[in-house]
């Protein structure tokens, strides 16, 4: 009997061991899937993989539209179910040879001779994409603010004028001469900028209403100027155009002739530098995303909000006129008129939004605009696609980007923090009990 009683309690004991190895363990295996099911869903839900897939969204909608405007497949069209293949070889050819040719007069053109020769449309990619990476990079400071800058065309035609001005009217030593325009164009944006903040931080104006009316203002102000002999108009000449620039005043190539790009772009570089660091490293940019995201909490923390409104559109507007400068002083050196802007202020905004209005993000959306604008003439001219249907693509790339869950609708991504909102509202609930 007690052997019998002893071999009961050590298979009673060992059993107890083998359950409590598996709940011990089973928690750890549970946890670890968990984690990396956490992990995978921010990933998806994440700001970045919403605008790769709105990208993504636009173009195939902007092949839909390329297949149906195809003349070869409006003809196969009309037998397809006689001869199918016909018509599917014909979306291909059409969607393809468009996107190719995108692509070639974007990134690298295979049918040139020599690696020089094929690299050329990527510098005129990174051409375009200079002032529209410094004009997102304004507007995108004013998201982060709470503020929203629509008047990145005055500020464009402001910096244009007083850095054109500046870089055909005096003599100047080489260096010293491109530093002033530059100074002075940066300066010009940043007092038209200013203008709106000052309203909205004085009198609690809002920001689009005047940033609209202020591009009237000075759209009208310029072509003013432009038509006044004396001040910007080219001596001896009745057109609203300006003399072209000094050479000391141009931006110089990095390529050499034969390439458009131009040290412009280093300075946008430099220009996304600064923006990330005044943003996240930086208290003034700290008191900036504060404003932005809660104007109310940071009043109650001791923060001037209507300061930070004027000093916020004083850098967004200086940003904005930079793109002006950059189009005066590298790309159109031979005199401008009153549509140098030439739909950058209005471009800008889309590239923000795209970027999510975070420095490194607008810069890549940047470079994407400027590949559509440098490969949608090359397709116009290939394929004889409208150019029209870029803008289609990039009208949809902001219609994705405003509607989240539609997105998420059609690439079956999963809903964004609600983990991390419980999560949240856990750790505080949390706080607030070990602190009762």
């Amino acid at each position: 009997m007690t052997t019998k009683k002893q071999k009961m309690v050590e298979n009673a004991k060992s059993s107890k061991k083998a359950g409590s190895t598996d709940v011990a363990t089973e928690p750890n295996v549970g946890q670890t899937d968990s984690r990396w099911t956490g992990a995978f869903r921010e990933i998806l839900s994440g700001s970045a993989v919403m605008s790769v897939m709105a990208v993504v969204a636009s173009i195939i909608i902007g092949g839909i539209l390329i297949a149906v405007t195809d003349s070869r497949v409006q003809e196969t069209a009309g037998y397809f179910f006689a001869r199918p293949g016909d018509m599917l070889q014909a979306i291909w050819e059409s969607v393809s040879g468009a996107y190719s040719s995108l692509f070639q007069g974007a990134i690298y053109n295979f049918r040139r001779p020599g690696f020089l020769n094929g690299i050329k449309p990527l510098a005129e990619t990174l051409s375009f994409a200079t002032p529209l990476i410094a004009a997102g990079l304004g507007v995108a400071l004013g998201f982060r603010a709470g503020l929203f800058n629509i008047g990145g065309r005055g500020q464009m035609l402001f910096g244009a004028a007083a850095a054109g001005w500046v870089g055909f009217s005096f003599d100047l030593p080489y260096g010293i001469h491109l530093v002033v325009a530059l100074i002075a164009g940066i300066a010009a944006g940043a007092l038209w900028g200013g203008i709106a903040g000052y309203l909205k931080a004085k009198t609690g104006a809002h920001e689009v209403i005047t940033t609209i009316m202020l591009n009237y203002v000075a759209f009208y102000f310029v072509y003013w100027m432009l038509s006044t002999p004396g001040m910007l108009q080219a001596p001896g000449s009745n057109n609203p155009k300006t003399p072209g620039m000094k050479d000391t005043a141009i931006l110089p190539q990095l390529f050499g002739p034969n390439f458009q790009l131009h040290a412009g772009f280093l300075i946008v570089v430099a220009a996304t530098v600064f923006v990330w660091w005044l943003l996240n490293r930086s208290s003034l940019g700290f008191q900036f995303r504060a404003v932005g995201f809660n104007p109310h909490a940071a009043k109650t923390a001791g923060m001037n909000v209507n300061r930070m409104y004027f000093y916020v559109m004083l850098y967004s507007g200086a940003l904005v006129g930079l793109a002006g400068v950059i189009q005066v002083l590298g790309t159109v050196t031979t005199g401008f008129s009153s549509g140098i802007d030439a739909g950058i202020g209005f471009d800008a905004i889309t590239v923000a939004l795209l970027g999510r209005s975070k420095p490194w993000g607008v810069f890549a959306a940047g470079l994407l605009f400027g590949a559509f604008k440098a490969g949608g003439f090359s397709m116009q001219a290939a394929q004889g696609i409208p150019i029209d249907i870029v803008l289609v693509v990039q009208s949809m790339i902001v219609l994705f980007i405003a509607a989240p869950p539609l997105v998420r609708a059609m690439f079956r991504l999963p809903k964004p923090s609600l983990e991390a909102t419980a999560g949240a509202s856990n750790v505080q609930g949390r706080k607030a009990v070990v602190s009762k």
